[in-house]
């Protein structure tokens, strides 16, 4: 993983790699920089304790908050109690997606014959430039958006058949609850045409649940998107022989 820079920013949150641990302090590797890091006793755990060894053990990767930094030194002074439990998953998360975006990137070198640093200096620091992050450009890349990066083909190949490998797109189920009525003698009819064009117009699917309700299904991999379409469609369904409501419950 390409190192951030040379220093963190004080309160920024950084992963470590526990490498020794006394009774008052902690050392730990930044694997975001090449710095080492020492978590003091006081600031190990939201408790008193006597020995940083009750709540830290060597191996173990934390996420820390950076409180002081000695440049002279390289030594950067770190936090525990500081980070909460949500901000330790957010950053831990976010850490391992970056790594995973690292692993296709290095799968890609191999397809086109780079060493991974070389690849770094072909494409992943233009696609991180580009997207934010190397996970996030696997997701959201596509042929046309390489292609305006200038980006080689066999770089472009290779970038591609790793995501399609490896990158599954989450999808969403939109649904709604529906109510139609009609109080005319073909009502029956009127209704079933009524939902088959709605289903055509949506591209979703119609269960029914108990006369008059009705539930309408979209799969979607794109649900903001799908959820405006979707609602302005319905907003849009209208008709004078079928009474028709709708809200979204899903």
């Amino acid at each position: 993983m390409p190192l951030k820079g040379e220093f963190p920013e004080e309160g920024e949150l950084i992963v470590c790699k526990v490498i020794e641990v006394t009774q008052f302090a902690a050392w730990c590797e930044l694997l975001e920089y090449k710095l080492k890091g020492i978590i003091p006793i006081s600031e190990a755990a939201g408790k008193w304790i006597f020995d940083v060894r009750e709540v830290i053990k060597e191996g173990q990767v934390v996420v820390a908050r950076v409180m002081r930094i000695e440049k002279e030194n390289k030594l950067v002074h770190l936090s525990l109690r500081r980070v909460s439990q949500a901000e330790m998953k957010e950053k831990m998360n976010e850490f391992r997606r970056e790594q995973r975006g690292e692993k296709l990137l290095e799968l890609a070198c191999n397809k086109v014959g780079v060493s991974l640093e070389e690849g770094y200096r072909q494409v992943g620091f233009l696609l991180i430039k580009k997207f934010g992050s190397l996970f996030d450009a696997f997701c959201n890349m596509d042929r046309e958006k390489l292609e305006r990066l200038q980006i080689d083909k066999n770089w472009i190949d290779a970038l591609l058949e790793m995501k399609e490998k490896s990158i599954k797109e989450k999808e969403t189920v939109l649904k709604y609850e529906l109510e139609v009525k009609s109080l005319e003698p073909n009502g029956v009819e009127l209704i079933k045409e009524f939902l088959l064009d709605l289903e055509e117009k949506t591209k979703g699917k119609i269960y029914y649940i108990s006369s008059p309700f009705y539930r309408l299904e979209i799969t979607t991999k794109e649900p903001k998107k799908d959820e405006r379409r979707i609602s302005k469609i319905l907003e849009k369904m209208s008709s004078d022989k079928v009474s028709f409501s709708y809200r979204r419950i899903g």
